[in-house]
């Protein structure tokens, strides 16, 4: 698709189950009915570098929202991997599976979103929401998850939408051996997806705010096969 000459922010409230949910939404100017994707934050909370994320996707003529999965935490941001972990340890999988089918109704309820044509991508924890919502939620059509925790091989049988799993070799987190367990699990029950393995990248290696850990060759290859994975679900 070409790029959008112009995007337009902001921070949206929305109710959840027992929370007030903030979210940052990047979208075309206009008001036709568009693809939307639900970003998934990383540990750090819904930081510069999903913003940015979102506002690229906005680009692509997509609405874009990433959802503040800590929004029952007080809406934290940091870049203190001790405090993220601990904030990604108090944060219960169902709450942030509830946080994001809040999401995904949220949307559906926008006259600017194409109900059929929502999708979500997600990154290190997010990814491994974006995994589960793959699982859980039908109102999305389509899953890309950058190095999450592999779930549990016999949950693929429940896979809703299509999934593009990307991920780096030298991962320290999510191994090579869970890399190839998912992309067997799918041929095991038939569902649709691809496993994309880099080469000596490691976790992370999409984050171009981490020096250390950020591949450009690879992270462009990865971006662009998202956007054609979108585009084929969703135009």
């Amino acid at each position: 698709m070409p790029a959008t000459a112009r995007v337009l922010t902001s921070t949206e409230k929305f109710e959840g189950e027992g929370v007030t949910l903030h979210a940052f939404v990047a979208r075309p100017e206009g008001l036709k009915p568009r693809p939307a994707v639900v970003v998934i934050q990383e540990w750090w909370g819904v930081n510069d570098h999903i913003k940015d994320i979102a506002q690229r996707l906005a680009k692509q003529d997509y609405i874009a929202i990433a959802p503040d999965l800590y929004s029952r935490q007080g809406h934290a941001v940091t870049k203190d991997a001790n405090e993220a972990a601990k904030l990604m340890q108090n944060l219960q999988s169902q709450h942030a599976l509830k946080d994001l089918n809040a999401t995904t109704r949220y949307l559906k309820s926008l006259p600017i979103v194409d109900q059929q044509k929502i999708v979500t991508v997600g990154f290190c924890m997010g990814g491994t929401f974006a995994l589960m919502m793959a699982t859980h939620n039908s109102d999305i059509c389509a899953a890309a998850a950058f190095y999450g925790q592999v779930p549990p091989t016999d949950s693929l049988k429940y896979l809703v939408a299509p999934l593009l799993y990307l991920h780096g070799d030298d991962d320290n987190w999510i191994t090579k051996a869970e890399s190839a367990r998912l992309e067997q699990g799918m041929k095991q029950y038939g569902r649709p997806g691809e496993v994309v393995n880099y080469a000596g990248c490691g976790h992370a290696f999409f984050n171009d705010t981490r020096p250390e850990a950020y591949r450009p060759k690879e992270a462009q290859d990865a971006w662009q096969r998202t956007l054609a994975f979108f585009d084929a679900h969703t135009r």
